[in-house]
């Protein structure tokens, strides 16, 4: 048996792909071209886990399929360098962003490198890097000086929208925008710069306003809703209070539609285009006007999808941070609405949206019903939300559950509108039956009444269609230091971009990243000579949000290097838009909304040829890791149980002082029955993997004397306790037996989860590849199981594939590692079994179901090894169509059986139809309608062909015993029944 040495033949390819750019895609080609693409990860300082390069393989298998099948093919990694985390590490360590970040993604780079992936060199970014983030800047700054047209469906330059407001003002505008306020163009020119300013504000596509955000003080910065849990910030578990901040927004809801009715052309699971859909949330309904009682000058606006049912509407509900909840409450009403909404602020949006339960305070105000002039109190509760539709609505509890719920719990009137159900059980929301109690509406079914309320509302002057969305313009400011600063200047007021020849605006050194004594950004303290500019403007403070880069980062791959352009317009004509975008699903939403909003703003700008970035979209499933626990039951006590040599439990005194005792999973449901009313308690401890033996599903894992022995060093708070088998106790690290039984085993109880470091058990790639190869690994994670879903890593499994490629390094070489193929022509059975591999491998690469490659592989050497085929005709196109998922395995094989250069550059094989093609088949022979016998026949054998091979068969006589049969019924290709 020849030497498989997986250490110095990876080294040697790695280097050798290295040396010789071998990754490096044509800038532009007459080759088609096939842009493969990961979501790039943000560079922790804990490096890769196993979990983390199965999407990367994948890539990295298509690649190097593309490439053998004739493309000029892009595959670049970038990092998103950019962000809170490595903020909050330099907080914590001192250590300066730039350094740890440079060292984190130096640590990804060499894994990702040892992991033999095809990554172009020419195309590795950072987003934290100047020459990247001057063009994220850039782009910002174009979102700066752009509106949206809704009437042409584009962005245009503010420029023009300048012209049109001094010649006609904003009546003939039709904008995304918040102004409502209409003016001439002689009152245009006649507001002040400062007034000017904040109009465009309400038009521009980037634009600083007021925006309720998650206000971090611990942190000292804003947070993004996923970075939110349970009203503590995820990062350090800090309270996270709602709060009404200035900030810079991008106005992503001009493009909702854009970005709704593009999902249809794009090659995504319906579950993604499904979730990106819900996110936008288009509905079509009505605005409807409130008059407040004894408060004339003001309105109380509302948004409704069912506007048909306004007959039904009984009282109104504020958001608690709408700005009319404190005009209108009453002195009465006020310490308890005060109360409510000091509570209620600090409850994220989805928390207040996924809450069953209703809370709410009446302020003491009324609204006047715009039809029935009926006085309706007003509440404020969190399960209206001020970021949706207008923050307030027309509550008709008959004909909406959460409605219905909130009346029943404060008793307030519940009318039916709609016919056809029973509102005293729940809220019936039909739009097929017909009105009642609704005036003019009555007998109407609900899509009728819907156009006749929304006629009658815009003749009286109290309302209009409208169609709203469920997505929010995005918060783009982070009072944060580690990020993009925001190339924005004011004066007196008025804000305005900095030249481009000002590009990049570089994040300052700063040696305290914390806000400033005064509450300011972290920027505050890079001094006056960047905070002040001679010309008496004053720099923004705020940074962009990590989403800032990955925002556009797939443009810049192909043109790293290009100082005068964020990429050039012929590469951008190349290689857009990504072919294959491989990432996880927590990016499902805001990444791929952001990144879409980016690309259809450049398009509107002739800056890129495609509307849509990706053409293709999968998103992996995670390796979840295997845990490993043991039982802990803590007793004020210092007796143990045990089992006696008759099997019998009985009492052990164990210590003068209670311990800690960990309980073999193997007794641990009878354990607890003996400690009687002492208060025991019981909870389950993840322990470190790599000290319990046999770890994974394969087998029942357990910690024997060694990995006692470790853990009591790993966690010095156990060092006095003790673990207790069904045959004995350890104690101090010594085995104590009860009785004659032999078992010393703790074992452990096996879950799979999320790998994890506070659980424990996470598997690092470089263990594994150390002990196995990086092509084991590989070929391991491609076999699991189909890349979309989620699946355990079981270490022990690997083997069976390490084997696999030591039994194929067996047929190519001789015992003292030389080649021993034969040069004869292969046999007709040799052919079928390689062109099934080809054909299985292709089919399975083309449609992403890397996991089926790999047993086929295993499947065509078993034939192989049968066969005691070594002929090169069979075993070269194998090696070939391996290699993209054991690339250091298969190049070494490859210049081993004598040829030059890499295998990279070597044709992917075509499977033939003639050599797979079925010459026979196998028939099952029934009798009486039970399998009773087989028989192969040529394939083109006529029935009676069939029939009378099939009466002659041994079998099919016994039963027939000499008899003819009644009925032979031959089913063509299936099945023949023989009938006695």
């Amino acid at each position: 048996m020849g030497t498989y040495n997986f250490r110095e033949i990876e080294k040697k390819w790695q280097k050798y792909w290295k040396e010789n750019r071998s990754f490096v895609a044509e800038k532009v080609s007459e080759k088609p071209k096939f842009y493969v693409l990961d979501m790039f990860p943000y560079p922790s300082g804990a490096g890769l886990h196993v979990g983390h390069p199965l999407g990367y393989i994948a890539t990295d298998v298509m690649t190097r399929y593309k490439r053998a099948k004739g493309f000029n093919v892009l595959h670049p990694m970038g990092f998103d360098s950019f962000g809170l985390p490595a903020e909050q590490y330099a907080l914590q360590t001192g250590i300066h962003p730039t350094e740890t970040t440079r060292v984190n993604c130096q640590r990804y780079w060499e894994q990702m490198e040892m992991l033999g992936f095809h990554y172009d060199p020419d195309a590795v970014l950072r987003t934290s890097d100047p020459d990247y983030y001057k063009w994220t800047q850039w782009i910002f700054l174009r979102l700066f000086e752009h509106w949206y047209d809704k009437s042409a469906e584009v962005a245009k330059p503010i420029s023009e929208l300048l012209a049109e407001f001094e010649k006609n003002g904003n009546t003939q505008i039709h904008a995304a925008t918040d102004q409502k306020e209409s003016f001439t163009g002689a009152e245009w020119k006649a507001m002040t710069p400062k007034a000017q300013n904040d109009v465009l504000m309400n038009y521009r596509l980037a634009y600083n306003s007021y925006a309720t955000v998650n206000w971090c003080p611990a942190l000292g910065t804003v947070l993004a809703n996923d970075e939110v849990k349970e009203g503590r910030s995820e990062r350090g578990n800090h309270p996270v209070e709602r709060r009404s901040m200035r900030q810079w927004m991008l106005r992503i809801t001009a493009y909702a539609d854009r970005l709704l009715y593009d999902l249809e052309d794009l090659d995504w699971s319906d579950a993604m285009k499904a979730m990106q859909a819900n996110w936008i949330g288009r509905s079509t309904g009505a605005n409807i006007i409130y008059e407040v009682a004894d408060f004339p000058e003001e309105q109380i606006e509302v948004f409704t999808t069912r506007p048909d049912t306004i007959f039904g509407n009984t009282f109104m509900v504020l958001a608690p941070e709408h700005p009319l909840v404190e005009k209108i409450t009453t002195s009465e009403k006020k310490e308890e609405v005060d109360e409510y909404i000091a509570w209620a602020k600090n409850r994220t949006e989805r928390e207040r949206i996924a809450d069953t339960r209703k809370t709410g305070v009446h302020t003491g105000g009324y609204a006047i019903h715009p039809f029935t002039g009926k006085k309706l109190p007003v509440w404020i509760s969190d399960y209206v939300v001020i970021t949706y539709g207008t923050g307030a609505i027309m509550a008709v509890p008959g004909h909406d559950q959460r409605d219905w719920e909130f009346a029943k719990i404060f008793d307030l009137d519940i009318v039916e509108v709609v016919s056809g159900g029973d509102i005293s059980i729940e809220a019936f929301n039909s739009k097929d039956d017909p009105m009642v109690n609704s005036d003019f509406l009555n007998g109407l079914p609900a899509h009728e009444a819907i156009t006749a309320t929304i006629a009658a509302l815009e003749e009286r002057g109290i309302g209009h269609g409208e169609v709203t969305y469920r997505l929010r313009d995005v918060i783009w400011s982070r009072q944060r230091y580690w990020g993009e600063p925001t190339p924005i200047v004011f004066k007196d007021g008025v804000a305005s971009g900095i030249s481009n020849d000002e590009l990049p605006l570089e994040l300052p050194h700063l040696e305290v990243y914390k806000p400033s004594e005064a509450g300011e950004p972290p920027l505050a303290r890079a001094g006056d000579s960047y905070r002040h500019l001679p010309d008496g403007s004053e720099r923004d403070l705020n940074t962009m949000p990590g989403a800032a880069g990955s925002s556009w980062y797939f443009f810049r791959y192909f043109d790293r290097e290009n100082d005068t352009a964020f990429a050039d317009p012929e590469r951008i004509k190349y290689w857009m838009p990504v072919d294959l975008y491989v990432g996880g699903t927590e990016h499902a939403v805001g990444h791929l909304l952001y990144s879409r909003f980016w690309t259809k703003f450049l398009y509107d700008l002739d800056l890129s040829p495609v509307k849509e970035p990706f053409k293709k979209l999968v998103n992996q499933g995670m390796i979840q890791g295997v845990s490993e626990k043991t039982i802990m039951v803590t007793v004020p006590t210092t007796t143990i149980f045990g089992k006696d040599k008759q099997g019998n439990w009985h009492a052990h005194d164990v210590s003068h002082d209670p311990v800690t005792v960990f309980v073999s999973t193997s007794i641990s449901d009878k354990y607890p029955d003996f400690q009687g009313e002492n208060g025991a308690r019981r909870a389950e401890i993840p322990i470190y993997i790599k000290y319990v033996q046999h770890y994974g599903l394969s087998t029942p894992s357990y910690l024997d004397g060694e990995s006692i022995k470790e853990i009591r060093k790993w966690r010095p708070e156990y060092a006095d306790a003790v673990f207790v088998a069904e045959g004995g106790y350890y104690q101090s690290g010594i085995f104590h037996p009860f009785g004659n039984d032999a078992s010393e085993h703790i074992f452990t109880k096996t879950e799979v989860e999320k790998m994890s470091k506070s659980k424990f058990n996470v598997v690092n790639p470089d263990d594994v590849i150390a002990e196995v190869g990086t092509d084991t690994f590989r070929l391991f994670e491609m076999f699991l199981g189909p890349l979309e879903q989620s699946k355990p890593w079981d270490t022990q499994s690997i083997n069976g594939v390490y084997k696999f490629l030591r039994r194929t390094w067996d047929l190519v070489m001789d015992d003292d590692n030389q080649v021993n193929v034969s040069e004869e022509e292969p046999n007709k059975a040799e052919l079928k079994a390689l062109h099934l591999a080809i054909k299985q491998t292709q089919e399975g690469i083309e449609r992403l179901s890397f996991n089926t490659c790999v047993p086929g592989f295993m499947t065509l050497i078993n034939s192989l090894t049968k066969l005691n085929c070594r002929k090169r005709a069979i075993l070269e196109p194998f090696i070939v169509i391996m290699a993209p998922f054991a690339p250091h395995f298969c190049e070494e094989l490859w210049e081993a059986l004598g040829h030059e250069g890499s295998i990279l550059d070597v044709p992917f094989p075509e499977w033939k139809e003639a050599y797979i093609a079925e010459d026979e088949i196998e028939y099952p022979i029934q009798v009486n309608g039970k399998v009773r016998s087989k028989l192969t026949v040529p394939k083109d054998a006529s029935r009676e062909a069939v029939t009378e091979a099939v009466l002659a068969d041994e079998k099919v006589q016994e039963y027939l015993n000499g008899n003819p049969p009644r009925k032979v019924i031959v089913v063509p290709g299936r099945i023949v029944n023989v009938v006695i």
